[in-house]
């Protein structure tokens, strides 16, 4: 990992991985940056349009690709990866090799309450669900990512974790 310390953050659509990294950078001051920003702005078209027009397939690749290069970049940064993105391509293990990886392990109730059907509307997994759906959609990724986001060097769970606790087990992990 050289001298640069990078987080990046891993769990479920609507875990907190964006509210939560943006707090962690700016208590860390790091930057912050959300993987489909980079890779909406690599490819010049939204992540719904990607899905739409290329399919799944397309977009894990263009994820890994933007992944891979973000990793080897020489600066300390907070990165809010998309919720499955470690369960494609090794991605996993290269997060895992290239920085400290973070699961936001947030229970499903919360999750889905934080969804609500607007803003579930706005992300191509969930469009078109009504809340129950919602609901058992994530319960199923759930039990497809688990496996992954369980490799992740630290877990924060519940529904309230704070960047300051987040920091202090960073420096015990990193003192180990």
């Amino acid at each position: 990992m050289g001298n640069d310390l990078k987080i990046v953050l891993v769990g479920l659509p609507g875990s907190g991985k964006s509210t939560f990294g943006k707090q962690l950078a700016a208590v860390l001051q790091f930057p912050y940056y959300d993987l489909d920003t980079l890779i909406e702005a690599k490819s010049h078209m939204s992540i719904s349009d990607i899905f739409s027009k290329y399919g799944e397939g397309e977009f894990r690749k263009q994820e890994t690709e933007v992944l891979r290069n973000f990793l080897n970049r020489d600066e300390s940064y907070v990165l809010a990866s998309g919720g499955g993105c470690p369960c494609f391509n090794d991605n996993m293990d290269l997060i895992n090799e290239k920085s400290v990886s973070v699961y936001l392990d947030v229970p499903l109730e919360e999750i889905s309450m934080r969804l609500g059907l607007a803003k579930a509307q706005n992300r191509p997994m969930f469009s078109g669900l009504d809340q129950g759906e919602i609901t058992l959609k994530l319960k199923s990724l759930l039990l497809e990512r688990d496996y992954f986001y369980r490799q992740s060097k630290i877990k924060l769970s519940g529904e309230d974790f704070s960047a300051e606790l987040l920091v202090s087990e960073l420096i015990r992990l990193l003192k180990s």
